[in-house]
C-alpha cells in the first residue's frame, strides 16, 4: 500500500483550512482525480484538481451539499481544543453526524475519522494500550471524538460505511515537547496513513494511533496491520534537542502523569 496510490475520484476534505488540511491539501491530491475543499469559512480558490464547498459542520443541507458527487470523506473538521460543551455539540457532535447522515444518502462507503489521542487521555504514560481498550476521555473534546467512534461504528454495522478512526497523536513539523516525543506523528506519515486507509481492501470498522515509528509510545497498533500503515518518520531525530531545550518533568504533575497531557488539566468552562 502506498500513500500516492489513486483511489477515488472525488474525496471530500474538511477542516480544509486548518493545520492539518493545509498539509494534506497538496498531498491528497494523488490520491484522487478531484479533491473537494470544505471549511466553515472561505480560505480562497480552488486550485489545478480542486474544488471548495464551504460547509458550517451544524448545517446539515450545507454538510450534504459538500458530500454529493464524492466518493470517500477524510473528516478532519471540527474543533481541535478544549472548548465548552455548547460549542463542541454543534461542530464535533452534531456535525459529525451530520457527515454520516450525508454519506449515507450519497452512498459514500469509506471515511477516514480523524479521532483523538484524548479519547484515552486519562491513561497513564506508564501504559500500553490498545485500541481494545475502553475510552477514557479528559474532556469534552475527547468525548465528542469517543462519541464520533461510535458513531461510525454504528454506521458501519447498519449501513455499512466502512471507517478508520483515526487517533492522531501530535502532528507537528516536529515534536514540541518530551511528550510528544511519544505521541509525534509527521504530515508525510499522517499521509501515509490516511492513504492506506483509503487504499486498503478491506477497512471496515478500524481504530488507528496516528503515529510515527517513535521509539518511546504508549500505544499498540498491531490491530491495525490490515491497513498496511508503515511508517516512515519518527521522533527519535528530534530527542537530543527536545531534551536540551525542554525542563524535565515534574513526575507528580498530572500533566506529566496521564497520555492526555495538559488537556487532563484544562477546564472548558473558564
Amino acid at each position: 500500500m502506498t500513500s500516492a496510490l489513486k483511489t477515488h475520484h472525488r474525496i471530500l476534505l474538511t477542516g480544509a483550512a486548518g493545520g492539518l488540511g493545509t498539509a494534506l491539501r497538496e498531498r491528497l491530491k494523488a490520491n484522487c482525480d478531484v479533491l473537494r475543499l470544505s471549511d466553515k469559512n472561505a480560505f480562497g480558490d480552488a486550485q489545478a484538481g480542486e474544488e471548495i464547498a464551504l460547509a458550517d459542520l451544524a448545517d446539515a443541507a450545507a454538510v450534504d451539499a459538500a458530500v454529493a458527487g464524492c466518493d470517500a470523506i477524510v473528516h478532519l473538521g471540527g474543533i481541535s481544543v478544549e472548548a465548552p460543551f455548547e460549542a463542541i455539540l454543534q461542530a464535533n457532535i452534531l456535525g459529525v453526524y451530520h457527515l454520516y447522515e450525508a454519506a449515507r444518502r450519497h452512498g459514500v462507503k469509506r471515511v477516514v475519522f480523524a479521532s483523538s489521542n484524548h479519547v484515552v487521555g486519562f491513561y497513564k504514560q506508564s501504559e500500553t494500550i490498545t485500541a481494545d481498550h475502553p475510552p477514557r476521555p479528559d474532556g469534552f473534546y475527547g468525548l465528542s471524538k469517543a462519541y464520533g467512534e461510535d458513531l461510525s461504528r454504528f454506521y458501519f454495522d447498519r449501513y455499512g460505511i466502512e471507517t478508520a478512526c483515526v487517533r492522531i497523536g501530535s502532528s507537528f513539523p516536529e515534536p514540541k515537547d518530551r511528550r510528544m516525543l511519544a505521541t509525534w506523528l509527521s504530515f508525510d506519515d499522517l499521509h501515509r496513513l490516511i492513504g492506506a486507509c483509503l487504499s486498503t481492501p478491506v477497512l471496515g470498522h478500524s481504530i488507528v494511533f496516528g503515529m510515527s515509528n517513535n521509539a518511546v509510545t504508549w500505544w499498540d497498533n498491531s490491530r491495525a496491520r490490515h491497513i498496511g500503515y508503515v511508517p516512515q518518520d519518527s521522533s527519535d531525530v528530534f530527542r537530543d534537542a527536545v531534551f536540551a531545550r525542554t525542563a524535565a518533568p515534574d513526575l507528580n504533575d498530572p500533566v506529566a502523569i496521564y497520555q492526555g497531557g495538559g488537556f487532563v488539566v484544562a477546564d472548558p468552562n473558564k
